[in-house]
């Protein structure tokens, strides 16, 4: 079956820096799902037009077409039951979902303050304007002032990934003894982190930074692999 995931990109077509896509590329990785990735960006959304909608990840499944990366987990979880779970039954999937939502509502913003002016860098100059545009009106400031204060808030976004450390003192992944979706959802966010700015978010002996490595390291360096800042 014919497997194919548009995936956002920066001006490099292998940056691919989408916190929702990379959920997406570790589920089909865990699953062991072959799939050919598609560098997408923020003004083709012709690209997508298919999908009914205009928000990568977008995945093509035979002749399935998928959008939102919690869908996408659902599906891949009912489509491919004989594959690795994502989950590890129901009632661990009715947690994870909860992960997913603390991870849009509390992490996705945070990571968003210190980090969203650099993707500016790492995008194609035709894209520039519209990035800027669409993230100016929805925080109501430029950029540039969003960011403005990252290092004075820094020690305050640490703090708040205490709930995560203390999970990661105990177990080396966030769904326990080996990685599930609860991880990869996690995991997004600070790979949009890695892939956009060199801006350092953990410290060296923090446990959420050696459960980072060690989800860098999956699947053979699959996001390791992947460009992007080793801050």
């Amino acid at each position: 079956m014919n497997r194919t995931l548009y995936d956002l990109a920066g001006a490099d077509p292998a940056l691919r820096f989408s916190p929702f896509c990379w959920r997406t590329r570790m589920a089909l990785a865990h699953k062991d799902l072959p799939v050919e990735t598609i560098p997408w960006r923020f003004t083709e959304k012709e690209r997508i037009a298919f999908s009914g909608q205009g928000l990568v990840p977008v995945l093509v499944d035979g002749e399935r077409v998928l959008h939102d990366s919690w869908a996408i987990a659902e599906y891949l979880e009912e489509t491919y039951p004989h594959c690795p779970s994502l989950f590890g039954g129901p009632e661990a999937q009715a947690v994870t979902r909860f992960v997913n939502a603390w991870t849009d509502a509390v992490l996705h913003p945070w990571v968003g303050r210190l980090v969203v002016r650099d993707i500016l860098d790492v995008i194609r100059p035709e894209d520039r304007g519209y990035f800027r545009e669409s993230r100016e009106k929805r925080f109501g400031v430029t950029l540039e002032a969003f960011v403005a204060e990252r290092e004075t808030v820094l020690p305050e976004f640490r703090r708040a990934l205490q709930p995560v450390r203390l999970v990661l003192r105990a177990q080396p992944f966030l769904a326990g003894e080996a990685p599930a979706y609860a991880d990869y959802i996690v995991f997004g966010a600070f790979m949009w982190a890695r892939g956009a700015s060199a801006f350092r978010l953990l410290e060296s002996d923090d446990p959420v930074h050696a459960w980072r490595e060690r989800m860098l390291d999956l699947f053979d360096g699959l996001a390791r692999r992947s460009p992007g800042h080793e801050v």
